[in-house]
């Protein structure tokens, strides 16, 4: 504890770097709007899960060190990458397709796609993001000392996987609630056409990264 408190100053900068990082919007946030939105709390509150678990699998590779081994190779990094792409690709064709129905997805979507889809469908979204890596590596460097001893990497991996299950589960809340569902239903097609254009440019941005 007495080392947490010697390096504070950078315990502190990266659970703000997280912070930023987890409240930017990007294909996480849009995940979860568009679950919440179109099939209700359960689902929206079930994908936000596969995302903090998809968070937490890169939170202990990195503290583990394993995403730093990954980094080091190309190839890896570049399927993963493609992967994530066309996943976001499918979900701009499927928010597409809503959007050109004039059938409201919320009659059919609870019979059609499982809570365990929807879970793998958020944690495909932030396991296959190579960005997601780099970012947690950044989180661990900033904020450990050489020879940091575990309890020093548990309480930077506790607290920022704290702060991201918050964030989640709260965007989650906050979309699913009735304000927000009457505001979907009444521009369902506007909203959805968003979303279509939201993801199609973050899959083109990752299929593009360098």
């Amino acid at each position: 504890m007495t080392e947490i408190l010697q390096h504070w100053p950078q315990v502190a900068a990266a659970y703000l770097v997280y912070l930023v990082a987890v409240l930017s919007p990007g294909p996480a946030t849009m995940a979860i709007a568009s679950a919440s939105l179109g099939q209700g709390r359960r689902h929206g509150m079930t994908i936000a899960a596969g995302i903090f678990c998809g968070s937490m699998t890169w939170a202990i590779a990195a503290s583990l060190g394993l995403a730093a081994i990954l980094s080091q190779y190309a190839q890896a990094l570049v399927l993963m990458r493609i992967l994530a792409g066309l996943y976001l690709l499918y979900l701009a064709w499927r928010a597409f397709r809503s959007a050109a129905s004039a059938i409201d997805p919320m009659s059919i979507t609870k019979a059609t796609y499982s809570l365990k889809r929807t879970f793998l469908m958020g944690y495909a979204i932030h396991v296959t993001n190579p960005k997601a890596i780099f970012a947690w590596l950044a989180i661990i460097s900033l904020g450990l000392p050489a020879g940091a001893t575990p309890l020093a990497v548990a309480i930077i991996v506790c607290g920022c996987l704290a702060t991201g299950f918050t964030v989640f589960m709260g965007y989650a809340l906050l979309f699913s609630t009735p304000g927000a569902l009457r505001i979907y239903r009444a521009a369902r097609r506007y909203i959805d056409g968003t979303l279509a254009v939201l993801f199609a440019a973050a899959g083109i941005k990752m299929l593009t990264f360098r």
